[in-house]
């Protein structure tokens, strides 16, 4: 289905009944990251899934699509289906998008699972990696592309996932170059939220592969323990929801 976000048209998709549950892909997906998953979720939740703007099949809305946007994007699209509260699963730059949720609009959070995220801003080093990134987009598109998606899995992962990551990067050398700048400039832009998730008084929980590239597995303890939150390790790296499906799916959303 397609909601249009003031002029640009946002792909979005409702499944199942129960409470509402809205799961946001990172950097670089799209929602059918989830399609292992929403069979099972849709048994007793109504799932809501989108492609957030410049990736996927959804329009980009700026040169730089922050947290806080994209946050209202969905605050907006929840509006439109009559939804006042929802719980949250946000994968790696999903999980940014959900802690501006949290900050903005705490209201409409009623549970919240970061999924391979962090509430950190990004290290000097991470945003020179960043302002790299945006160079070579502008000489090669794919190259970064397929790059940066290899990169988000472990070794061993890549090995036991061919089809799965040839599909990803299939999927994201069709997002615009300007869809592709705008997220990393957005991600560059984002604050330090630790303090909001450690404010936030309903469920809230860390799920972590203990051998991610990404996001440092110590740096997800450290930020359990200063905002009480819960912490699930799992075996695996950067991409819980392929790697590790069937036992999210018995952890529960």
């Amino acid at each position: 289905m397609i909601y249009h976000y003031k002029d640009a048209a946002v792909f979005y998709q409702v499944t199942g009944t129960g409470p509402p549950l809205v799961l946001i892909h990172g950097f670089l997906e799209r929602s059918t990251i989830w399609f292992r998953l929403i069979p099972e979720l849709s048994k007793h939740r109504t799932v809501i899934t989108l492609d957030l703007p410049g990736h996927g099949r959804s329009d980009s809305l700026a040169a730089v699509h922050t947290m806080e946007l994209l946050a209202e994007v969905i605050k907006d699209l929840l509006r439109e289906l009559t939804i006042e509260k929802a719980g949250f699963v946000g994968h790696s730059m999903g999980g940014y998008v959900l802690l501006a949720l949290v900050e903005q609009f705490p209201a409409i959070v009623d549970e919240l699972f970061l999924l391979n995220s962090t509430s950190l801003a990004d290290s000097k080093e991470r945003l020179l990696n960043r302002r790299r990134a945006l160079e070579i987009i502008s000489r090669n598109k794919q190259k970064f592309v397929h790059t940066a998606i290899a990169n988000l899995f472990t070794s061993e992962s890549r090995t036991q996932y061919p089809n799965e990551i040839a599909t990803l990067k299939e999927e994201a050398s069709s997002f615009s170059a300007d869809g592709i700048t705008a997220m990393i400039r957005g991600m560059m832009a984002r604050k330090d939220l630790t303090d909001i998730l450690a404010q936030f008084p309903r469920r809230k929980v860390l799920l972590c592969g203990n051998t991610d590239p990404v996001v440092a597995l110590g740096d997800s303890k450290w930020i359990a323990a200063r905002t009480n939150s819960e912490i699930k390790i799992m075996d695996g790296g950067h991409m819980s929801w392929l790697e590790n499906t069937s036992e999210l799916l018995k952890f529960g959303f």
